[in-house]
């Protein structure tokens, strides 16, 4: 792990005090970041069970294809869950939220694994992705606020990398289950043995000390959830909601259906499906590196602008293919998603530090919560469209090539009106002084 601390000004402490001070706070960032990667490996493979157990759900419960894109309709309303969660963040600060979502979504997990009817699975699951929300949130504002300038790109792209590397172990254990009956089930079964991670948590994740300088001076409980749309931030909130909108129609529709396509329509076994995601999404981990190189070398804004459309390419390959007398469409749809799984990796890095740098720290989580509500409206239009327009368009795989399309208005906003942040402190990013900064 790189000896990555906090900046601090030595001149300002006595001659034997900085060399300890400057010990602590590289000591302090590789706990932080070691607690948030275990966090994202939980979170990674939680949220990847709806995806990968998307046929066996269905069957389950008699569902069609227009069916089961409802059933995601309905689960994207979580966002409004993590929407208060996130806010929570702010207020209560990043340490409680992750222990009471380290205890919420493995509770939610198997209230969805014991779900006798759908109508129990997507209210279960509408509460554990909130709690999901709210710790993807509280992690890389964490990171955000604990590493220095120079590393905090790179400290997005490790959360970002065992999110992934999560997902790749519920595509890996899916196979193995895919003969029982009780498939998807045993998968949420396993996200709910998560609660046994609740002590460690407890005894090891932090504070931010930022965070605490802010609710001491009561900055934090002096903001509301509007207060993103104040004069300062409402340029950047008003834009980033509208990217985000964008992007989270292409996205929820590219990302949700992946193992459905290659299994339901392309007619893949899930062995060879696995196989096939799990060799894309390998190669796809070097868009973490790829992304946090490019985010300080050419800047967040021109990284997220250049990225998106070429993420949007990656999705037609492999939802509009393969063709009907392709040798071997296990190949082509591994290269597609490979190329995807690429180019989104190295743009979830750029954007969340972006992110997480434009805003001040009273309102970096509630930031955070209100883009959950605006990808909740992005995949409610996404599933609700393959629901309505899979039967009139000619399947699944066509109406959600033509939602990857959607990202790319979002790719042109992002370029003109959003402010680079590379290489500046959060104070300067964000606009923000604290006591003490």
């Amino acid at each position: 792990m790189p000896d990555i601390a906090t900046p601090i000004d030595e001149a300002q402490l006595p001659p034997a005090a900085a060399p300890l001070e400057a010990a602590d706070a590289a000591a302090r960032s590789r706990r932080v970041i070691r607690c948030v990667v275990a966090l994202m490996l939980y979170q990674g493979f939680t949220i990847a069970i709806l995806g990968t157990g998307a046929p066996w759900i269905a069957r389950s419960f008699g569902l069609d294809q227009s069916g089961i894109a409802r059933t995601f309709a309905w689960v994207s309303l979580s966002a409004f869950g993590a929407l208060a969660l996130s806010r929570m963040v702010d207020r209560v600060g990043r340490r409680r939220v992750v222990l009471w979502s380290m205890l919420g979504t493995p509770l939610s997990a198997l209230g969805a694994a014991l779900a006798p009817h759908v109508g129990w699975l997507i209210v279960s699951s509408i509460f554990m992705f909130a709690f999901l929300g709210a710790t993807i949130a509280s992690g890389i504002v964490m990171l955000a606020e604990e590493l220095a300038v120079d590393y905090r790109a790179k400290g997005q792209s490790y959360a970002a990398l065992a999110g992934s590397l999560g997902a790749g172990l519920c595509i890996l254990v899916m196979p193995l289950l895919a003969r029982s009956i009780y498939s998807w089930r045993l998968l949420f079964g396993i996200s709910a043995l998560g609660i046994a991670l609740w002590p460690t948590m407890l005894r090891l994740v932090p504070e931010s000390r930022r965070w605490e300088r802010a609710a001491a001076a009561g900055v934090a409980a002096g903001t509301s959830f509007y207060a993103v749309f104040s004069q300062a931030y409402r340029r950047r909130s008003v834009v980033i909601l509208i990217c985000s909108l964008f992007g989270a129609t292409a996205a929820s529709a590219t990302d949700s259906w992946s193992y459905f396509h290659a299994v339901t329509v392309v007619h893949l076994s899930p062995a060879i499906t696995s196989m096939l995601i799990l060799a894309g999404g390998g190669i796809g981990l070097a868009g973490f590196g790829c992304g946090a190189w490019s985010s300080e070398y050419f800047g967040r804004v021109r990284t997220v602008s250049a990225i998106w459309p070429l993420a949007a390419m990656g999705a037609l390959w492999y939802y509009w293919g393969p063709p009907a007398d392709f040798a071997s469409p296990a190949l082509w749809l591994g290269a597609g998603f490979a190329w995807r799984m690429v180019m989104v990796n190295g743009l979830t890095v750029a954007a969340n530090s972006a992110v997480t740098e434009l805003f001040p720290t009273a309102l970096r989580g509630t930031i955070i919560g209100w883009i959950s509500i605006v990808n909740s409206l992005g995949a409610l239009a996404a599933h609700s469209s393959v629901a309505l327009l899979a039967g009139p368009l000619g399947g699944l795989s066509v109406v959600v090539g033509y939602l990857a399309l959607f990202g790319l208005p979002g790719a042109l906003l992002y370029a003109i009106f959003i402010d680079e942040t590379r290489g500046m402190t959060l104070e300067a990013a964000s606009r923000e002084t604290l006591p003490g900064s």
